[in-house]
């Protein structure tokens, strides 16, 4: 339960359409903490999560004019152009340089593939992961149990992340269908 009384979000833009710049600052320390969480989700890097924010108040602070609350509620528009920013950003990163196949080979033995030769045999979720092709468990484990992005992933495969991409999506689908 908060003690602080919580800010009108459309009021504070509306002010920041009027160069209030209290109310800016009022808006960023209102939701910066929480629109630093979203980035994060995408971005998977803190230092790159507060600067998609800090680069988003600033379109925030550049168009708060145009927010329209019939097009949907304040933070629906901040979490937009967070977002995109997010997404901007992610697209804009390089992808990490292919490893060496006899580097690729010692990848196989990482915490991803303990993790799953270490679930238990008889398990559902090692059975289903083991229909499904290398490929495909191979960038799921290294996404979930490892914690890469897939722009990583493909980095790190040499393949190119709309692959890695399609293997996960394919992999998510099959596991779907197999642990009904």
């Amino acid at each position: 339960m908060r003690d602080r009384q919580t800010p009108d979000l459309a009021q504070l833009i509306d002010a920041c359409a009027q160069q209030d710049r209290d109310a800016f600052r009022n808006l960023f320390d209102a939701e910066a903490g929480r629109l630093i969480s979203v980035a994060y989700r995408i971005l998977c890097r803190r230092d790159l999560a507060e600067e998609a924010v800090q680069e988003a108040f600033i379109q925030i602070w550049d168009n708060a004019h145009r927010y329209n609350a019939g097009l949907g509620s304040p933070r629906a528009w901040m979490n937009t152009i967070v977002r995109f920013r997010a997404i901007d950003m992610l697209r804009a990163q390089k992808p990490e340089d292919p490893l060496p196949s006899d580097t690729m080979n010692s990848l196989r033995d990482s915490s991803a593939e303990a993790s799953w030769n270490g679930l238990d045999s008889d398990g559902r979720l090692h059975l289903c992961l083991g229909e499904i092709d290398d490929w495909s468990r191979h960038a799921l484990l290294l996404s979930y149990v490892a914690g890469l992005t897939q722009a990583e992933i493909a980095g790190r495969f040499g393949k190119p992340l709309g692959s890695v991409k399609s293997w996960m999506r394919r992999g998510l689908i099959s596991l779907r269908e197999c642990l009904k």
